[in-house]
């Protein structure tokens, strides 16, 4: 399939796991793809698989939360792409604790990677779409950011501000024929996922109405939906992907 030839696609914290799913999903349906990672170096693995499909790709070195590495990137993006057309915003950290134990340190981490890297990427490419006048912005956020969970007050925190920096966005926007949606992943399978206790697992399979946990490409899947042409009506939404855990 080719429903995205010609395009080019950015994804942050593509080195491995969901943003890996994406960038390969991305290029398998004919996206030219940008990684990037906090070091270049993680993302050889994903280069591998991208090449091994004879994707066109270019790695990027990015820390997400320095403003200026984000504009500079996403200027030298589009000067050797010509334009920028997909942009995913998946880099991500979790720092858990209880609220009661949990540092500064921790709290401003979380927040500083997951909401203002969100913040700096989208707005280094949106000057780039708006000259284009065409885009799709894709956030990855979570369903905590929808439904909150003990021992993630900052994780939580730093997804539902994405979902709502998601709808100013695509107010912001839509003029100009770009488009800003949001994705809330639930328990997606992981190394995480595998390492816990079976007692553990059933709990969590317990409170999915689909009584699984999704995949990596499950999440990929909605992302390839957003950044086309067949979801070009859509726009400030947020899509879940956790087998019913909100509805």
């Amino acid at each position: 399939m080719s429903m995205l030839k010609g395009k080019t696609a950015v994804v942050t914290g593509s080195a491995r796991g969901i943003g890996q799913s994406i960038a390969l999903d991305l290029a398998a349906r004919g996206a030219d793809l940008v990684i990037c990672d906090v070091k270049a170096e993680w993302l050889s693995e994903t280069e591998a698989a991208l090449k091994a499909i004879g994707a066109k790709v270019s790695c990027k070195e990015l820390d997400v939360t320095s403003t200026d590495a984000c504009q500079k990137m996403f200027n030298e993006v589009a000067e050797e792409n010509g334009r920028i057309d997909i942009l995913v915003n998946n880099a991500g950290i979790t720092r858990d604790g209880l609220l009661m134990r949990m540092s500064e340190e921790d709290w401003d981490a979380v927040l500083t990677v997951n909401l203002k890297g969100t913040f700096n990427c989208t707005k280094a490419v949106s000057r780039i779409m708006m000259k284009q006048r065409s885009g799709s912005i894709i956030n990855i956020a979570s369903v905590v950011g929808l439904m909150g969970n003990a021992g993630q007050a900052n994780y939580a925190a730093s997804k539902g501000g994405v979902i709502a920096f998601t709808k100013s966005v695509a107010k912001e926007l839509a003029s100009r024929n770009i488009r800003a949606n949001a994705i809330a992943p639930g328990f997606i399978s992981s190394k995480m996922t595998d390492a816990l206790s079976e007692e553990v697992r059933q709990q969590m399979l317990d409170a999915i109405p689909l009584h699984a946990f999704g995949t990596p490409q499950d999440v990929a899947n909605a992302v390839t939906f957003l950044a086309g042409d067949q979801s070009s009506y859509i726009t400030g939404q947020v899509l879940s992907v956790n087998g019913g855990m909100v509805m």
